[in-house]
């Protein structure tokens, strides 16, 4: 019985640790994704209707720009989620009329 519950402790730890791995791996995608996609832009840009270099530079700053928006709205939903599962529901009773 003891066994069993030291085995249930390690597969939750385990579990927990898998699920900050995610939350860190998701967190890195969103910082780097829109950055990478804003400069991938400025590249076409460039290539295409032969744009000067400078085309490189307003693109970082939004790209840095989304990068930030898009990891406080992860933070935001992150914290939120945590919230809930730290409130609590109250005991209730039943209520009678």
């Amino acid at each position: 019985m003891d066994e069993n519950r030291k085995e249930d402790s390690k597969a939750k730890y385990m579990r927990q640790i898998a699920n900050q791995m995610v939350l860190l791996t998701q967190l890195g995608l969103s910082f780097i994704m829109p950055l990478l996609l804003c400069i991938f832009l400025c590249w076409y840009l460039t290539g295409k209707f032969s744009l000067g270099g400078w085309i490189y530079i307003p693109g970082f700053f939004f790209g840095l720009g989304g990068s930030f928006m898009t990891a406080y709205k992860f933070y935001l939903a992150e914290v939120q989620k945590q919230d809930k599962k730290d409130k609590k529901k109250p005991v209730s009773f039943n209520k009678h009329s």
